[in-house]
C-alpha cells in the first residue's frame, strides 16, 4: 500500500524513501530499537537501579556550581527514608514540596538516592512499556510514533500473510498482525517477547524457503554433462609432491560429480587459511580443461591473482595453456589475450575483475571459479557466468564459519568444506603485545633477520592522520630504515602505490632482495613468501579477528617455525587479541568473530550476497535458524507434493519473481 493513502505528506513520504521505507508495510516493520518500561523496581545485589514512589519529607535545597547545580531533599518509599540528590533538575524545586508524592528514578548507594530523574506522578499512572524508535533528522520520535499509528489503522487493509497454522501452534506463535501489535503498542514485557519471537520466525521461515525456491530453480537450470578421463586426474594427484587431505579428495569429488552431471553446479568451498582451497579449484579446473571447456579463475587484486597464475603454471607446467588478465597489462597484450581467448588458444584464464569486461568473448566457457567470492557483487559474479552457456559454478572463500551456519546462509549452493590443514603446516606461534614498541622481541626479530629471514610489518594506515591514532606503514618504514640500515632492506607497500610499482616491490620481497616489507593490509589475501615466516602487526585493535587470522596465514606457509605478534594499546582490545593469539582454527575465529561484530560488518557490504536480517540475529537466533530451516525444507516438499501453504509459499514466490525469473 502506497504512502499517501494513509495521509502522508509529499514531504515526509521523500524523508521516508531517504530510510528506505517506500509502502505502509515497510512503515510497519520500523522496530523499536528498545523499550522504556516504567514500573516498580527495586535494587539487587547485582543491580542498584530503582524506580521507586514516594513522598518528600523535607523541602528540597539547590546548590550552584557556575551553571551546574545540585538538589537535595529526604525521600521516603516502601525501602525507608532516604537523602535524594539529582543534579542539573533545579528548574523542578518549584513544583517539590513536603507531602509531594512523585516517582523517582536512580540508583540506590551507601548515601542514599541518586537519582536521574522525576516524574510528578504516581506509579500506577506512567507505569507501562514504551517503545523508543531511532530518529533520524526531522524524523523525530514523536513522529515516527504518529506514522505508525497511521500505518497500524491500516493494518486490515494491507495483503499481510501469517506463518502456516500448525508453525504457529508448534511455536505458540502469534498472527502477523497481533505480532506487530504486540511490537509497536505492547500490554507489558510478555507481548514483546511473543512479537518479536513471531516476527524473527517469519522472516528467517520466508529466507529459508527463497532459498529452497532459488536452490530448486538452479537445480533445474540446464548444464553440460563434461565427460573426461578420471584416470588423467588420478595420475596428476599422484604426481604432486605432497598428499590430499581427506578432506580435499571429498571436495574435488564432490566438484568432479557436479561437473559431470547435466545439472549447472552451483558449489560454495570454503576453508581455513592455508587448507588447500587452491588445490581443489585447479582439480576442477583440470577436469573441465580434459572436457575440452576453458575455465575462468577471478580474484579480487592483481596480486592475488598473479599468485594464483603462478601456483597453476607451476601445477601444470606445459600441459595446460594459462594466462593472466589483469587491468596493469597494456592494451596490446589485452588484445592478444582476447584473441587467443576468443580462438580457444587458453585453456585456463586467471584474472580479476577484467575477465567480464564486455571485450573479453570465450570460445567455450565451462567453468567459473571466484575466489574470496564475498569481495565479489553478485552481478560481478553474473557477468562472468553469463559469459559463456550453461556454465558450472565455484565459489571460493578462505573466511571459514561452521558448516550448519554455511548451509543456512548459502541454502541455494551445495557447500563443501576443508576443515583439516595439510601435512606440514606450521601453527604460526602468536603473542599478544601492550604497547606499541617492538622492544619486546626486537632481539629475536634481528637474530632471525641476520640468519636469512624475512618479515611482514602491517600498519592500519598509510600516512599519519589527524583523526585516527594508530601507526602508519610511510612513518614505520622510515623508522626501520633507519634503525636497520646497511644491514637489512625494508620495502613499503600500501594500496594508494600504481600496480606496477605493487607489483614491483613484492617481486623484490619474493626474490629476497627486501627483507623487512611495511605494508597495509594489501598483503591480507594469497600473497606466498615461504621465506617470510616473522609477522608484526601494529594497531591490531584495529582488525576484525578474522583479518588478523588473515593476515598470520601469510607467515608459517613453509615448513620453519613461524612468529606473529599483535600489538595495541587499547586496554579494550586485550580479550579479543588473548583470544587469537591462543586459538589457531579459522572456524573458531570467524565464529567468535562474528558473535563480536555482528555478520554486517564482518562479511562486508550487502552486495556480498550474505543476509544481514533486519530482525533476527545469526547468533541470539541460532535454534530459531536452525528450526526454521528444517520446516522450510518440510514446508517446501509439502507444497510441492500437496500445495500445502500455497498462499505463503507463492507469497515468497512472487517476490523472488522478475520477469518471470528467479533472481538472487
Amino acid at each position: 500500500m502506497e504512502l499517501k493513502t494513509i495521509k502522508i505528506t509529499e514531504k515526509r513520504q521523500k524523508q521516508l524513501n531517504q530510510i528506505g521505507i517506500h509502502c505502509v508495510e515497510d512503515l510497519l516493520m520500523i522496530l523499536p530499537q528498545k523499550y522504556q518500561i516504567i514500573e516498580e523496581t527495586l535494587p539487587t545485589i547485582d543491580n542498584p537501579k530503582i524506580i521507586v514512589e514516594g513522598t518528600l519529607v523535607s523541602d528540597p535545597r539547590v546548590y550552584f556550581k557556575g551553571r551546574l547545580s545540585r538538589m537535595t531533599f529526604s525521600f521516603e518509599c516502601s525501602l525507608g527514608i532516604y537523602n535524594v540528590t539529582i543534579f542539573n533538575r533545579h528548574f523542578l524545586r518549584q513544583h517539590l514540596h513536603i507531602g509531594k508524592t512523585v516517582c523517582l528514578f536512580g540508583k540506590l548507594d551507601s548515601h542514599g538516592i541518586v537519582a536521574s530523574d522525576i516524574k510528578m506522578n504516581n506509579l500506577n499512572d506512567i507505569k507501562g512499556i514504551t517503545p523508543v524508535y531511532q530518529t533520524q533528522g526531522e524524523l523525530t520520535q514523536k513522529t515516527i510514533v504518529g506514522l505508525i499509528h497511521k500505518a497500524y489503522q491500516a493494518i486490515d487493509e494491507l495483503n499481510i500473510i501469517d506463518l502456516p497454522e500448525d508453525v504457529k501452534s508448534e511455536y505458540e506463535l502469534c498472527s502477523m498482525k497481533e505480532a506487530l501489535r504486540c511490537i509497536h503498542f505492547p500490554k507489558n514485557s510478555q507481548d514483546t517477547i511473543i512479537g518479536m519471537k513471531t516476527l524473527k520466525y517469519d522472516e528467517l521461515l520466508r529466507f529459508h524457503l527463497s532459498m529452497r525456491i532459488l536452490k530448486d530453480q538452479k537445480q533445474k537450470e540446464f548444464g553440460i554433462k563434461k565427460e573426461f578421463d578420471r584416470l588423467k586426474i588420478q595420475e596428476f594427484i599422484l604426481s604432486l609432491p605432497y598428499e590430499l587431505t581427506e578432506d580435499q579428495r571429498n571436495s574435488s569429488l564432490d566438484i568432479m560429480n557436479d561437473l559431470e552431471s547435466d545439472q549447472a553446479m552451483h558449489r560454495f568451498l570454503q576453508g581455513d587459511v592455508g587448507s588447500g582451497k587452491t588445490m581443489v579449484a585447479a582439480i576442477g579446473l583440470y577436469a573441465n580443461t580434459l572436457a575440452g571447456y576453458q575455465g575462468a579463475l577471478m580474484s579480487p587484486t592483481e596480486i592475488l591473482a598473479t599468485q594464483h597464475f603462478h601456483t597453476l603454471k607451476k601445477l601444470f607446467k606445459d600441459q595446460l595453456r594459462i594466462e593472466l588478465l589483469v587491468g596493469s597489462l597494456t592494451t596490446k597484450e589485452k588484445m592478444a589475450i582476447y584473441e587467443r581467448l576468443a580462438h580457444h588458444e587458453i585453456d585456463i584464464i586467471v584474472g580479476t575483475h577484467a575477465l567480464f569486461q564486455d571485450k573479453v568473448m570465450y570460445d567455450k566457457l565451462g567453468l567459473v571459479v571466484t575466489d574470496e567470492q564475498h569481495r565479489f557483487g553478485v552481478k560481478q559474479r553474473q557477468a562472468l557466468k553469463e559469459k559463456g552457456q550453461f556454465v558450472d559454478f565455484l565459489v571460493m572463500s578462505a573466511t571459514p564459519i561452521p558448516r550448519t551456519l554455511a548451509l543456512s546462509m548459502y541454502g541455494d549452493m551445495d557447500v563443501s568444506t576443508i576443515m583439516t590443514m595439510p601435512k606440514g603446516r606450521q601453527v604460526v606461534e602468536s603473542s599478544y603485545i601492550t604497547g606499541s614498541s617492538m622492544k619486546p622481541f626486537l632481539p629475536q626479530l634481528e637474530s632471525y633477520l641476520d640468519e636469512g629471514g624475512q618479515c611482514f610489518v602491517v600498519c592500519p594506515l598509510v600516512e599519519e592522520s589527524e583523526n585516527v591514532n594508530a601507526k602508519n606503514a610511510s612513518f614505520i618504514a622510515g623508522a626501520m630504515q633507519r634503525y636497520f640500515k646497511e644491514r637489512h632492506r625494508v620495502g613499503l607497500l600500501h594500496g594508494q602505490m600504481k600496480d606496477d610499482e605493487k607489483d614491483a616491490v613484492m617481486n623484490e620481497f619474493i626474490e629476497n632482495n627486501i627483507q623487512i616489507l611495511v605494508s597495509t593490509t594489501v598483503i591480507e589475501v594469497g600473497v606466498d613468501v615461504p621465506n617470510a615466516n616473522m609477522m608484526i602487526i601494529y594497531n591490531s585493535e584495529r582488525f576484525g579477528l578474522s583479518q588478523l587470522h588473515q593476515l598470520r596465514g601469510r607467515v608459517g606457509r613453509g615448513h620453519q617455525k613461524a612468529y606473529c605478534y599483535f600489538l595495541s594499546e587499547s586496554p579494550d582490545a586485550k580479550d579479543k587479541l588473548s583470544f587469537i593469539a591462543s586459538c589457531h582454527n579459522g572456524f573458531d575465529i570467524s565464529l567468535y568473530d562474528l558473535k563480536m561484530r555482528g555478520p554486517g560488518e564482518f562479511f562486508g557490504a550487502k552486495q556480498s550476497g550474505v543476509p544481514i536480517f533486519q530482525i533476527a540475529d545469526l547468533f541470539e537466533d541460532y535454534d530459531i535458524l536452525q528450526k526454521t530451516k528444517e520446516d522450510a525444507t518440510r514446508l517446501y516438499e509439502m507444497y510441492e507434493n500437496y500445495h500445502y501453504n500455497e498462499k505463503y509459499v507463492n507469497n515468497i514466490c512472487d517476490k523472488l519473481k522478475v520477469n518471470n525469473e528467479y533472481v538472487d
